[in-house]
């Protein structure tokens, strides 16, 4: 029997967290295959209109390679006027035909029901209902607790699974979402205890970060000029204060992440707005609106532009009271442009549903290969599984305070910053993150209970290198010997650094102490290069300059060994500028002297070179320069002759490709140091500290 390839999100009310739901099926599936289908049979709005919200984030966001209109059947304009019409079976007919279509183009389609907004509810769920039967899917039901009490929470849950069972719609699993906090543990017994015990259940509460909306989104819903501050649209407004009494009583109502609304010609409650979100004695202001379209002051123009931190400053014609009834009616959306959201929202799915027995109820199916969304998914998995402590010294950067911020909120390692409590403690409520001295280690060296032990151990050390005890004290301030320190020491299992600081400085410290481990004469480096159908390693594209045969050697077992660790079949292709026997030259020798050492050295690896690149990832161009290899055309270790090459090569992949380059991971060392780039992203920084807990994990 063929396996179900196949699941429907269905509700009956409007607003009820399907997105929750459905980002969290995408991103579990992609984990294990490359080829996802979304498909929406009835949309709100014609997508040249108004494009649809949930579809625009999944594909956005996974980067699914879907043509939009193969993704919905019907607007719902369009469906409600052939139902009036009798014409029933055209809808179902066509929702059909469009669906096995995409259905025959991908390995796992997921179904999501419509919103119930506006007119015609009792046909949408009915439609519903009829197209979950006659495409033979399996459906997740999604509740909202909004609003309801326990009793009628039950009530709307039995109703809606009971319409599908009677249907003879097979439910695998209800998920209710936004439940008071007081209520989770009753609502659960009480569902547990009335629904049948082969239908899934998971509970979820109501999430701040995820119920409120953007500045982005405010700007949408008011279509309101931005004056100040667009780089910070993306700030969440967890509630909104009108801004009319005067300043003393105004500011006693500043909450975190609040939205002010007062009108254009209260310079003061402005400006006041303005002081308190540079005050580390008020709370994070999420932005401001001016109503009644007055223009602001030069003046006061000129003032805001002076300031160094801006909050987004909005402006609308409408009056106060209008756009405050506006601001209390806008249901938060998702977007790709708000990437952070969609982390919170796939791990609170993550969190609240049992993973491992929503996949084998879904579906059971293998698919080849290993994709780039399989890959990122297995190694949070992996990391998550053993969790380690990763010390980051450069704690004064946003990007890492970001970065940490993620890692930790989604349980994957523990994190010490390094610098300054003020100056860190400062920027992480500058930036409204939630890391905290209760979730998160902040340690300024000179002031560390360690600082006399680590100088004197780096002097034991160094003593035969002539190196004074003042100067190893005086090199234990720097965050990059503390940090490399504490993971010689076992106070943390991992380091990363490098956004601020160059390759050298992060290093040099490592291989001073930590050194490399036996057997390995030096350190090396790998990407892992996520291109739009597979994950290929590439090695060594950062550290080494220009190897020796016998080097390049150590690199390509090294990697090898770094890819199997981390599930990927390791296929070498030591590259050159000829394959096989055609060339000669300094160069093209040189790998072919190292490529005899890794056969000679290890014998278990499939190794082949010098080959080009084209003939190490083209199957086609592979069998024909090289029929009788196992490798040619196949590689996933690509081993670059020297750091000109590979650097570059790895920068143009990268870019005309728009693959995710996640490292460069070091390798080769006793304990996991790793180097960032100094044009590193947040999700950069992520992907390494990830990588590095796996490491240490050894």
């Amino acid at each position: 029997m063929e396996p179900n390839k196949s699941i429907f999100i269905a509700t009956a009310e409007p607003f009820s967290g399907k997105s929750i739901v459905a980002l969290g099926l995408v991103d579990m599936l992609l984990a294990r295959t490359q080829k996802i289908g979304y498909f929406k049979p009835i949309i709100n709005h014609e997508p040249a209109v108004k494009p649809d919200s949930h579809i625009e984030t999944l594909i956005g966001y996974f980067k699914l390679p879907l043509q939009i209109d193969k993704t919905f059947s019907y607007t719902r304009e369009q469906a409600n006027v052939l139902a009036q019409s009798g014409m029933q079976n055209e809808i179902i007919d066509n929702i059909i035909s469009k669906f096995k279509s995409l259905e025959a183009e991908n390995d796992f389609t997921i179904i999501e029901g419509s919103d119930f907004l506006g007119e015609g509810t009792a046909f949408e769920f009915d439609a519903n209902l009829a197209i979950a039967k006659n495409l033979g899917t399996p459906v997740i039901i999604v509740a909202s607790g909004d609003g309801k009490s326990v009793s009628q929470i039950c009530s709307s849950v039995n109703v809606t699974i009971n319409n599908f069972l009677q249907r003879k719609v097979k439910v695998i699993a209800v998920v209710v979402n936004k439940v008071a906090e007081a209520d989770l543990e009753t609502v659960q017994i009480s569902l547990q205890n009335q629904i049948q015990t082969d239908i899934q259940l998971a509970v979820i509460p109501k999430i701040t970060e995820l119920k409120s909306p953007s500045m982005f989104e405010v700007k949408e819903h008011l279509n309101a000029e931005v004056m100040f501050g667009e780089e910070q649209l993306s700030n969440r407004a967890d509630h909104f204060i009108f801004g009319a009494m005067q300043i003393a009583n105004f500011l006693n109502h500043i909450k975190q992440n609040v939205l002010i609304v007062t009108p254009g010609d209260r310079a003061d409650i402005l400006l006041a707005s303005m002081q308190a979100s540079l005050s580390k004695n008020y709370p994070k202001i999420a932005g401001i609106v001016l109503t009644g379209g007055f223009e602001v002051p030069d003046s006061v123009i000129r003032l805001i532009q002076g300031t160094n931190t801006l909050i987004p400053i909005l402006r609308v014609e409408e009056p106060s009271f209008y756009a405050a009834t506006k601001v209390a009616g806008i249901h938060s959306r998702f977007s790709p442009s708000n990437p952070e959201k969609i982390h919170i929202a796939i791990n609170t799915f993550r969190k609240y549903m049992d993973m491992e027995i929503l996949e084998k109820n879904i579906a059971s199916f293998i698919a080849s290969g290993m994709t780039p969304r399989m890959f990122q998914y297995q190694l949070v998995s992996w990391a998550k599984n053993k969790k380690k402590h990763i010390v980051l010294p450069e704690g004064h950067d946003e990007r890492i305070l970001k970065a940490a911020d993620r890692l930790v909120r989604h349980g994957i390692v523990n994190i010490t910053l390094l610098g300054n409590l003020d100056e860190i403690t400062s920027s992480i409520n500058r930036l409204g993150l939630s890391l905290s001295l209760e979730n998160c280690q902040i340690i300024n060296p000179q002031d560390s209970v360690y600082f006399d032990d680590y100088s004197n151990t780096l002097f034991e050390i160094r003593k035969g290198k002539n190196m004074p005890l003042g100067v190893a004290r005086d090199l234990m301030t720097d965050v990059a010997y503390y940090g490399t320190m504490m993971v010689h020491k076992g106070h943390a299992d991992g380091m990363v650094s490098g956004a601020v600081h160059t390759t050298a400085h992060t290093i040099r410290p490592a291989l001073q102490f930590i050194k490399t481990k036996p057997g390995i004469s030096l350190v090396s480096s790998v990407f892992f290069m996520c291109l739009p159908d597979r994950v290929t390693i590439f090695g060594d594209c950062a550290i080494n300059i220009n190897p020796t045969a016998e080097q390049l050697a150590e690199i390509a077992i090294s990697s090898a060994d770094t890819s199997a660790k981390f599930g990927i079949e390791p296929r070498v292709a030591m590259l050159s500028y000829s394959s096989g026997t055609s060339g000669t030259g300094e160069d093209v020798d040189k790998v072919r002297a190292a490529t005899h050492i890794v056969k000679e050295k290890r014998p278990d690896i499939m190794v082949e070179g010098p080959i080009q690149y084209d003939a190490a990832v083209d199957p086609k161009t592979g069998k024909q320069k090289m029929p009788d290899s196992n490798v040619a055309g196949n590689a996933s270790v690509l081993i670059f002759p020297d750091l000109n090459t590979g650097n570059n090569t790895y920068k143009a992949v990268q870019r005309e490709t728009g693959a995710i380059a996640i490292g460069p991971m070091l390798q080769g060392m006793n304990k996991p140091v790793n180097d960032l780039s100094r044009g590193c992203t947040v999700d950069d920084i992520y992907n390494t500290v990830v990588i590095t807990a796996i490491q240490a994990q050894e």
